[in-house]
């Protein structure tokens, strides 16, 4: 109880504060850095959707954010479309790619899953490189609105509304509950009843829409996109460290993960931008000490959870939802 009580209070003490600073605080560049370090918290809990909860890994990640981009990109500037009526289609086309594609990858597990996402990345991001709409190599421009305050509330509120919506199906109706049955062990699942094919695609797309919004609020906002920052693999690979450090399987864990991990990104490239390559060699060395040392992540190990590595699946009573609403 009393973890549940420090994890409520935290998160009404920070949302509370962050619904305020731009009324206290009069300074451009810190509320973009919030902006972002905003972004990066909704990324790394939508990813630990699949990874975390449903132990999928997925370094396909970043294409989500990119085709999210790419279809504001496209929609505003070749359609002409407004950005309200074009952000929907950001998440919804980030959703159909994932459908598409979980039907032949989630098959896979492991490894196998690792790389053939990092496969559909590349892929994207190849197509997104040689097609002449997207822009090519030299990437899209979009039409300037300069309102950081807007975009920073704009961002707050899809995040907030991701958090709210994982936390529900996650943490409080049974869906969570399959997932975690799927993640430990997923032949006992079939054999009470659930339908892990079903459940994985579900849990791939709900990870896949919010991403697609983010990065489709990230291209109006930043006004400039291209195929190297938006689907290469940086953002997957920082995803990966947040969630993994910050600790898999909770919502508290990547979101802390993440304000960590931009803070260290920010002042790196602040005073030691020439050194791209020592900066992907800290963050495969954060991997790998996350790994040896607090496998449960900076969250798990402060707030342990009961029965954390014992099968989920033994712990689900037979007349439960799970196996009412799991077939």
């Amino acid at each position: 109880m009393n973890g549940i009580n420090t994890r409520r209070g935290l998160l009404i003490a920070v949302t509370a504060a962050l619904l305020v600073i731009p009324f206290v605080m009069d300074d451009t560049f810190i509320l973009r850095i919030l902006t972002e370090a905003i972004m990066w918290i909704g990324l790394a809990i939508a990813f630990d959707v699949i990874a975390g909860y449903t132990g999928y890994l997925n370094f396909g990640h970043g294409a989500f954010f990119g085709l999210g981009a790419y279809t504001i990109g496209i929609l505003m500037m070749q359609a002409n479309w407004p950005f309200w009526v074009a952000l929907p289609f950001g998440g919804l086309m980030a959703a159909i790619v994932a459908l598409i594609a979980g039907i032949p990858t989630l098959r896979l597990k492991g490894a196998y899953f690792a790389i053939a996402t990092w496969a559909l990345s590349r892929a994207i991001q190849q197509l997104a490189l040689n097609m002449e709409i997207t822009g090519g190599p030299d990437g899209m421009r979009l039409e300037a609105f300069l309102n950081p305050v807007l975009f920073y509330y704009l961002m707050f509120g899809a995040v907030g509304i991701t958090f709210a919506l994982l936390w529900y199906l996650l943490e409080c109706a049974p869906f969570g509950l399959k997932l975690k049955a799927i993640r430990e062990d997923e032949e006992g699942a079939k054999a009470l009843g659930l339908n892990p094919t079903k459940l994985k695609m579900q849990a791939f797309i709900l990870s896949a829409f919010p991403t697609g919004i983010l990065g489709g609020i990230y291209a109006y906002w930043i006004t400039f996109i291209d195929p190297s920052s938006t689907l290469g693999d940086m953002v997957s690979d920082q995803a990966v460290v947040m969630v993994v450090f910050g600790g898999m399987g909770t919502l508290f864990g990547p979101a802390i993960g993440a304000i960590l991990i931009f803070a260290f990104k920010t002042v790196f490239w602040a005073y030691l931008s020439e050194y791209q390559l020592l900066y992907l060699i800290i963050l495969g060395a954060l991997i790998a000490v996350s790994v040896i040392f607090i496998p449960n992540g900076l969250w798990g190990t402060l707030f342990p959870r009961k029965n954390v590595s014992k099968r989920v699946v033994a712990d689900i009573p037979e007349n439960s939802a799970v196996h009412e609403e799991g077939k």
